[in-house]
C-alpha cells in the first residue's frame, strides 16, 4: 500500500498517517482494548450524537421500555467502537485472516448470476461491519467486486479510506459516476455494491415508505438501474456472530429478467423490508448515529 501523505497535506497529516498505520499493526485483541476505551469516550465523555441515537431508537421501537432503549444504545456504542478499529485493521490484516473472519454463507446466490454473465447489484446497509463487506467480497467471489461510495471532503481521509477499501482488489465508483460506469462497463461480470440506506432528500425524488415506524425517503437507483441494464439485484445482510466475526447472507430480490413497473419501486421496497427485519433481529448492530429520518415528505397543496 502506498503512503497516502503528500506535500499537499498539512504536516500533522504525516504524523496522523504514521500513527494510524502503527496502530493497524497491532493484533486485533489489542485494538479491541482501544475499542473499549473509545466506547467510554463516545458514549459517556463526548456523548457522540447521543440525542440522535436515542431519538432514532425511541421512534423505531416505540413498543420497547426506556430501559431496553438504553441497553441497545450502550451495545450500539460498543459495537460502533469495534467497527472503527476493525476498519483501521484493514490497513494491515492479511487476506486469509479477513476471509476467515467474514464468512459468506451462500455465495452461490451471486455465483449463479455470474455464471449467466450478469452484472449484479448488491444492496447492503450500515449494519454489522459494512466496511468489511466489499473487501471480503473481493476475496470470496469469482467475479470482480465494486462499491459505490460518496467521496470524503478531506483529501487525506479520502485517500486513506480508499486504500483500505481497495486493498483486497475491490474497486470504488463515486456515487455521481454510477450510471456512467454501468454504461461504459455494460455486460461485465461483476457485483456492484451499494449502501442503499442513505437518506435521500426531496431533490433526489425519493421513494417514500414506512421504515422502522417512520416515514423515510429512499434512493430509487436500484430499480432504475436494474430495469435499464437488466441487472439482478441481491440483498446483502452482514450479521455479527461474535466480536470480530461476521456472516454474510445473500437474498435474491430481482432476477434481472422480469419487467419492472415504471410507477413503483418494488426492489427498493423489498430492500427496506429485508433491512427492517435485520434491524429488529440485531438492533444494536445498525448505525443509529446516522440521521436517517432527517428529511420529510413535501406536502403538495
Amino acid at each position: 500500500m502506498s503512503n497516502p501523505t503528500s506535500k499537499a497535506y498539512a504536516w500533522y497529516y504525516h504524523v496522523l498517517d504514521w500513527l494510524l498505520r502503527a496502530l493497524a499493526r497491532l493484533p486485533l485483541r489489542a485494538l479491541y482494548v482501544l475499542a473499549d476505551f473509545l466506547y467510554v469516550v463516545l458514549a459517556y465523555v463526548v456523548r457522540y450524537r447521543k440525542q440522535v441515537v436515542l431519538t432514532n431508537l425511541r421512534n423505531s421501537f416505540p413498543e420497547k421500555p426506556e430501559g431496553e432503549i438504553q441497553r441497545i444504545q450502550r451495545l450500539f456504542y460498543r459495537n460502533f467502537a469495534q467497527v472503527l478499529v476493525e476498519t483501521l485493521k484493514l490497513a494491515d490484516m492479511p487476506d486469509a485472516e479477513l476471509k476467515q473472519r467474514v464468512h459468506f454463507g451462500n455465495p452461490e446466490v451471486l455465483e449463479n448470476h455470474f455464471a449467466r454473465g450478469r452484472t449484479v447489484l448488491g444492496l447492503s446497509s450500515h449494519a454489522g461491519n459494512w466496511e468489511w463487506v466489499l473487501t471480503s467480497g473481493a476475496l470470496w467471489l469469482s467475479a470482480h467486486a465494486d462499491g459505490v461510495y460518496k467521496p470524503l471532503m478531506n483529501p487525506f481521509f479520502e485517500k486513506f479510506m480508499r486504500q483500505l477499501r481497495t486493498r483486497t482488489g475491490a474497486g470504488l465508483i463515486p456515487m455521481r459516476d454510477t450510471l456512467r460506469d454501468l454504461v461504459q462497463r455494460k455486460g461485465e461480470v461483476r457485483v456492484v455494491s451499494m449502501l442503499s440506506d442513505q437518506a435521500a432528500g426531496p431533490e433526489d425524488r425519493p421513494y417514500w415508505t414506512t421504515f422502522m415506524n417512520q416515514e423515510a425517503g429512499f434512493y430509487t437507483s436500484a430499480d432504475r438501474l436494474a430495469s435499464r441494464f437488466h441487472c439482478p439485484v441481491v440483498y446483502v445482510s452482514i450479521r455479527r456472530l461474535r466480536r470480530g466475526y461476521y456472516e454474510i447472507v445473500l437474498t435474491d430480490l430481482y432476477d434481472g429478467d422480469a419487467p419492472l413497473p415504471t410507477d413503483s419501486f418494488p426492489i427498493t421496497e423489498a430492500f427496506v423490508r429485508q433491512l427492517e427485519t435485520d434491524i429488529r433481529l440485531f438492533p444494536a448492530d445498525y448505525l443509529w448515529t446516522h440521521r436517517r429520518w432527517k428529511h420529510k415528505r413535501e406536502v403538495k397543496n
